[in-house]
């Protein structure tokens, strides 16, 4: 399993950024797929995560702002964040999970800074 994460970076508070993930190695469509974020000091926590059949759930603290979405096609899962919060500054990981039950796996994570 590869997951490469992009599309982080530095952004003002109630500005966007857009995370994608590129999947290889797997057949995408057998896996839920999420993303995870650690934020300074805390554990890494779960953000979102969809699942082969299309369910999806979120963090109540970026339930409204960030979308997730999947491309079977493209093996990409990707990540919408609207309105951002100093709050939402972590590294932020693509995660693959096997029948939606397996062990998870990770990307080597992407940083995403929520700052005026």
């Amino acid at each position: 399993v590869q997951l490469v994460e992009s599309g982080g970076g530095l952004v003002q508070p109630g500005g966007s950024l857009r995370l994608s993930c590129a999947a290889s190695g797997i057949t995408f469509s057998l896996y839920a797929m999420g993303w995870y974020r650690r934020a300074p000091g805390k554990e890494r926590e779960l953000v979102a995560r969809i699942t082969r059949g299309g369910r999806i759930n979120y963090v109540d603290d970026v339930e409204g702002r960030f979308t997730i979405s999947r491309d079977n096609d493209k093996n990409t899962l990707t990540l919408q964040m609207n309105s951002l919060k100093p709050e939402d500054t972590a590294v932020y990981y693509c995660s693959s999970q096997f029948m939606d039950s397996g062990s998870l796996s990770w990307g080597q994570g992407t940083q995403v800074t929520v700052s005026s």
